[in-house]
């Protein structure tokens, strides 16, 4: 395997190494601090501390001229919170030649994560996390995913105009899939994978950015410490939305390590607070979300949040596709009736998705078509 040649690298700045050093390009295939080298792999900069053996395994696969052994030894690295075992080499390595997105994530054993990244743009908390973005957009400033997964939020963005965008995630097969399937062709998007309890890879801002983390933030165990360096990040007048994070005192908002509400809000004074269900129908709507007073967040399943003081007018049009793109039948209706992918999804997804996915497809789809998630913009190779 080899990078795409029209691949792209991103933005030009400085990425920084775990322990905080600046990391400058050795060869086309490493960056270095001086002490160690780090493996780039479809222009994707690997930057996880605490794993020497597989980062010199992988840059000794790069200077040997096998760039599909180093993407195989990374795309079977996992985060500290899967359970399950990676793939045989033999099956990763079928997966570089994956035709889809489907294929992909079976051949890279992604599991439940797989599942949800193929029906992301189906879940409501998909649509809570646009109906965040849309009430404080990111108006021309530079976009920071913080666990982005597939890139789903990043391709969003970019097909709405924005090209000054940034995608962090741990997981580096998650980041090969957002390279290859989800973004958009020729998309100016930097991906990195780092571990966002380490040094930050990114430098210090030089401009306001509009950083997101959505559905990731509380599987962290310092939340405090990721909350202010999110702030760092954004820089002065940088917007911060952190999505779906789950209210502890909610039964369906028990994975990971969640927060009670009021303990969420804390974490960042003087954020406008919403509940996930009003978000999610708000976007089936296509109206601004209401904001939440304490009281509504103690039965949500998960709390949003943004800090905006730039207070950038919403903009609507990030509640949907953007204009012209391509629209495809959602892939849940299999000969018109509606099927949730497994009984996982549809434990922590399907009651609430289910009010505005009818059981059947309609005889004649109306205009809601699209705001009910009828009709997707689906990578072109789903």
């Amino acid at each position: 395997m080899t990078a795409s040649p029209s691949a792209p690298v991103g933005a030009t700045f400085r990425w920084r190494g775990p322990d905080g050093t600046t990391l400058h390009p050795d060869t086309r295939h490493t960056l270095a601090d001086g002490l160690r080298r780090w493996p780039v792999v479809e222009g994707i900069p690997w930057l996880r501390p605490g794993r020497d053996d597989l980062r010199e395994r992988a840059v000794a696969a790069l200077d040997a001229g096998e760039p599909d052994a180093a993407a195989v030894l990374l795309l079977g690295d996992a985060d500290d919170w899967w359970e399950a075992a990676p793939p045989p080499p033999e099956q990763l390595r079928t997966a570089l030649r994956a035709g889809t997105l489907r294929e992909a994530v079976r051949l890279l054993g992604l599991g439940r994560v797989g599942v949800y990244f193929l029906h992301r743009w189906s879940d409501p908390s998909w649509l809570a996390a646009l109906a965040l973005t849309a009430a404080h957009p990111p108006a021309g400033r530079p976009v920071v995913d913080l666990a982005c997964g597939a890139g789903h939020l990043l391709r969003h963005l970019v097909r709405h105009g924005h090209r000054d965008a940034v995608g962090v995630d741990v997981v580096f097969a998650k980041l090969w899939l957002a390279r290859r399937f989800v973004l958009p062709p020729g998309a100016r998007v930097s991906l990195v994978c780092a571990d966002l309890t380490a040094a930050w890879p990114l430098p210090p801002p030089t401009a306001a950015r509009h950083v997101a983390c959505h559905d990731a933030l509380y599987f962290l165990p310092d939340k405090a410490a990721a909350v202010a360096a999110a702030l760092a990040c954004a820089g002065p007048g940088g917007a911060l939305l952190l999505g779906h994070l789950h209210n502890a005192r909610h039964p369906a908002g028990q994975a990971g390590l969640p927060l009670p509400a009021e303990q969420w809000t804390a974490l960042l004074p003087g954020a406008t607070a919403y509940a996930e269900e009003e978000l999610t129908a708000a976007a089936v709507a296509g109206r601004p979300p209401e904001p939440a007073v304490p009281a509504e967040l103690t039965g949500t399943e998960a709390v949003g949040l943004a800090r905006d003081p730039a207070g950038p007018a919403a903009d609507p049009g990030l509640l949907q596709p953007a204009p012209a793109s391509p629209l495809r039948p959602n892939p849940l209706y299999v000969d018109g009736a509606r099927r949730w992918p497994d009984p996982r999804w549809a434990e922590e997804y399907g009651g609430r998705a289910a009010g505005y996915l009818p059981e059947r497809w309609p005889a004649e789809p109306g205009p809601d078509a699209v705001r009910r998630r009828l009709l997707l913009d689906l990578p072109e190779r789903w």
